[in-house]
């Protein structure tokens, strides 16, 4: 079924995904149920086509990612594709395009995830800013019961956010853990009941909606970047990028408004 959303001045048809706008969220779905929400090319690309009209449009704030259905946010790459990939294609960002075009996103963006996320499923929840998860949630690293490795970005993020031992551990065994073994070492941050998982992202929407536009997308920055160089680079990082964002009209607006005990109007200046 062809699905046509009007975006923002833009008509966009999808395959694969849905698009939803719910006052400031843009809920992306990845929408093959019947595949396990596993992720072709097609809908890589209509992924990505959602996440750039998503970024660029200024009523929304917050991004989020999800699967149709309660089994699966994604259960990984497409096989059928996988099976005919060869060095040329491989070699291609595939998944690691989007995950990273993720990251230097400006908005905070959070994976929702619902039952199965492994493989490549889980490198693109990996490229979220944020991490959630339903109590039946599933993650693995299962690629190399398949004489391959992970190609989307896990060896990079996955011990970058769960640290070192735990990476090699996934990466290297290969087996599935619980939503409360992912909430215990990391991996997501909260845990919710199927039916409190969109509801938990929109609350969480309007609580980052409230926010100077200026805060997220420069703690995004200080973070993604300061996390490769050095403590003393970072910590260099964090001062200038402070010393931009007190001199915002912003800044000003939102100190006023605390001693006024009011709710700050942000415009992003």
């Amino acid at each position: 079924i062809l699905k046509v959303i009007y975006f923002r001045g833009f008509f966009m048809s999808f395959e694969n995904i849905k698009v939803k706008k719910i006052e400031n969220l843009s809920l992306i779905t990845i929408n093959r149920p019947q595949k396990y929400n596993a992720i072709s090319l097609a809908t890589l690309s209509e992924l990505e086509r959602a996440l750039d009209k998503s970024a660029n449009d200024n009523d929304v704030k917050v991004i989020a990612f999800t699967g149709e259905g309660e089994k699966a946010f994604a259960s990984g790459s497409d096989l059928s594709e996988v099976k005919d990939r060869n060095l040329k294609k491989a070699l291609e960002p595939i998944i690691q395009g989007l995950a990273d075009k993720m990251e230097k996103t400006p908005k905070p963006i959070i994976a929702a995830i619902n039952g199965v996320c492994m493989g490549g499923g889980l490198e693109v929840a990996l490229g979220c800013d944020l991490r959630i998860a339903t109590e039946n949630a599933v993650f693995a690293t299962p690629e190399g019961k398949l004489g391959i490795i992970p190609g989307g970005g896990a060896t990079a993020r996955l011990p970058r956010i769960i640290g070192r031992s735990w990476g090699m551990e996934m990466l290297l065994m290969g087996e599935s853990i619980n939503a409360e073994k992912a909430l215990k070492i990391g991996l997501v941050t909260r845990v919710v009941s199927q039916e409190d998982l969109i509801p938990e992202v929109i609350n969480m929407s309007k609580i980052l909606s409230k926010f100077a536009p200026f805060v997220p997308r420069t703690i995004k920055a200080i973070v993604n970047f300061g996390m490769e160089g050095s403590l003393a680079s970072a910590l260099m990082f964090e001062k200038y990028a402070q010393g931009a964002l007190v001199q915002t009209e912003d800044k000003e607006e939102g100190i006023n408004a605390f001693l006024e005990k009011r709710q700050p109007e942000f415009k992003g200046k």
